[in-house]
């Protein structure tokens, strides 16, 4: 294993005393120290290198640790490892006795939370949210949480409960929706970033709030005047779902923009409501080859950053791996007995499943 050399950003407060400038740097050489250390050792890769600009401006505007990340998805976390004190360390994810490939309570006061693959984190942002409630910083400033889910991670049913009751509860929760997929809108430019900074504003808020205060005394009026913000905000955003949770949504934004996400950003903070910040990132951002094909790039093993990963050599047989083994035994089951369906674990290429999709298509669900 090469000597790492530590990244020039060791702790988050280090980060915040540059100024926003000069942030656009810190993002190029964070992306080139994340491709060259883990090109050397392999490890988590795509999803990684598609959330640089949204780490950096998280640990940028929030004060860490002090406010709490929740990570869900924990393969996307390798830049915060990096700017939170761990950058020489960062070869030895996934071997013994080195660093978790997800975040760890343990390993970090930064790491909130341990988590593996997803839909955990907005539970427990609504927990700690409750539990830190009147609970103020050493300088009397309130605590925030917040959770960074996507990538998968809006999936499952757990995250939707989450939302249910943090609507209810109204908690201080921030949900950043890091949508690597384009899945819910298309990726827009500045005319969405010029909206959602307006939405996020104080202005709009101030507003917002106080003609709901005005109106109180006079029921019928107050509702009506919900409605029309209501119908006004759905007519220019998509988060029509989250709206009727209870959930403020912001968004979408360019999450590879990094002023217009510390603006943003700083603007949310100062609210106290649950909200939720749509930003759309690509997933391998800043290397070609990850780019072209996220999934091949998900996970990697050592290879060669200007060439890429090439074919292994055909010479001499590989041991199969166990998804191998267990992707071949499935699809000899399935024709022996019909009543056999394969259930990915929401991801079909590290299961190996694509041959059971192509011989069974109706006997197998994502």
């Amino acid at each position: 294993m090469d000597e790492v050399k530590p990244f020039f950003i060791n702790t988050p407060a280090e980060l915040r005393k540059l100024s926003p400038g000069e942030l656009p740097q810190v993002c190029e050489k964070l992306r080139a120290y994340l491709i060259e250390n883990i090109a050397s050792s392999g490890g988590h890769f795509a999803a990684g290198l598609g959330a640089i600009e949204l780490t950096v401006a998280l640990h940028y505007v929030f004060d860490t640790p002090d406010d709490i990340l929740v990570w869900d998805v924990g393969h996307q976390s390798y830049p915060h490892k990096i700017l939170t004190g761990r950058s020489e360390r960062i070869q030895t994810i996934r071997t013994q006795s080195g660093l978790a490939p997800f975040p760890a309570r343990d390993e970090s006061p930064y790491d909130s939370f341990g988590v593996g693959h997803s839909s955990t984190s907005i539970s427990a942002a609504v927990g700690m949210a409750e539990a830190l409630r009147d609970k103020p910083t050493a300088e009397g400033k309130p605590r925030k949480v917040i959770a960074i889910t996507g990538d998968g991670g809006m999936t499952a049913g757990m995250a939707y409960e989450a939302m249910n009751h943090l609507g209810v509860l109204e908690s201080d929760v921030l949900i950043v929706l890091n949508d690597n997929k384009m899945s819910i809108s298309p990726n827009v430019g500045a005319l969405t970033s010029y909206l959602t900074r307006i939405l996020t504003s104080g202005v709009y808020n101030a507003v917002a709030e106080g003609s709901k205060n005005l109106l109180k005394p006079m029921p019928p009026l107050g509702k009506f005047a919900k409605r029309t913000q209501e119908h006004l905000k759905g007519m220019i955003t998509p988060g029509t779902l989250f709206e009727e949770l209870g959930i403020n949504y912001y968004g979408p934004l360019d999450g590879h923009n990094i002023n217009t996400l510390v603006k943003t950003l700083t603007n949310l903070k100062a609210l106290s409501q649950p909200r939720l910040l749509h930003v759309i990132t690509e997933k391998g951002k800043g290397y070609h080859p990850a780019e072209k094909d996220p999934v091949k790039y998900h996970a990697v093993g050592e290879f060669d950053p200007s060439l890429g990963i090439r074919p292994k050599s055909k010479s001499g047989t590989p041991a199969p791996t166990y998804s191998d083994v267990f992707g071949q035994w499935v699809c000899d089951m399935a024709e022996r007995d019909e009543r056999l369906f394969a259930i990915t674990p929401a991801m079909r290429e590290g299961s190996n499943l694509i041959e059971f999709e192509k011989r069974f298509p109706k006997r197998y669900f994502d």
